[in-house]
């Protein structure tokens, strides 16, 4: 059973760029756009890990992280808390009042989306997998390591980042862009020609002799790994 990622965030572009970040990822996704909206359905039913905005309509983030601590249902639940209120004064609020995380805006998403995969794998190990086997392909998230039917594949941080996202979703076509927000973040500017280079350099690493080239190229599309490598 995949993780379920409850998203608690007002901003609707940015809470369409987490869901379909951590869908991307393998998580199942719910998204609440109110804390009093929120707090009704954490009633109902305790997701894996929260992903909660300071600032929210109806009640705000920290007092619902607040009373989440007090009930015994969600008194252990995983809570990253999300905040363009980057003062000390206000990180330790945040902690202090029950954050297990705290990410200031404008951030990183492929960083906020290792800050959740370290955070599941510490409070429900079972709950992620820090594997990934695709196609004879297994890339291991906790030792940073790629082999190829046993081989060693030496990558670089940027395309083992790439890698790993492109084998999150397998059969899955990415745009550029969409390539770009998922490994670079959207706080990043980088040339889309980048994504090319990087494809390159990652086709070279993985491919020897005549192994079946994993990395597909979607004319006027984007990229995709294949299932079957």
């Amino acid at each position: 059973m995949n993780p379920k990622v409850m998203v608690i965030e007002d901003e609707e572009p940015l809470a369409v760029l987490l869901r379909y970040n951590l869908e991307a990822e393998g998580f199942e996704v719910e998204t609440i756009g109110r804390g009093d909206d929120a707090e009704l359905r954490l009633r109902e039913t305790v997701p894996d890990l929260v992903v909660l905005d300071w600032m929210l309509p109806g009640l705000s983030g920290i007092e619902l992280c607040r009373r989440l601590r007090l009930r015994p249902e969600t008194e252990r639940l995983p809570v990253i808390m999300l905040t363009a209120r980057g003062e000390e004064t206000d990180r330790v609020r945040g902690l202090s009042t029950g954050a297990d995380d705290y990410v200031v805006k404008p951030f990183s998403v492929p960083e906020l989306m290792a800050r959740i995969r370290a955070m599941l794998r510490r409070t429900n190990p079972g709950s992620i997998s820090s594997v990934l086997d695709v196609g004879g392909i297994v890339l291991d998230r906790q030792a940073h390591r790629v082999t190829r039917n046993g081989r060693p594949v030496r990558l670089g941080p940027t395309e083992f980042r790439l890698l790993e996202f492109l084998m999150g979703s397998p059969g899955r076509v990415y745009s550029r862009e969409q390539v770009l927000d998922g490994v670079w973040g959207q706080d990043i500017y980088v040339d889309e020609r980048t994504v090319d280079v990087h494809i390159g350099r990652l086709r070279k690493a993985i491919n020897r002799g005549r192994e079946r080239d994993p990395i597909r190229t979607v004319r006027g599309a984007g990229y995709s790994f294949d299932k079957e490598s």
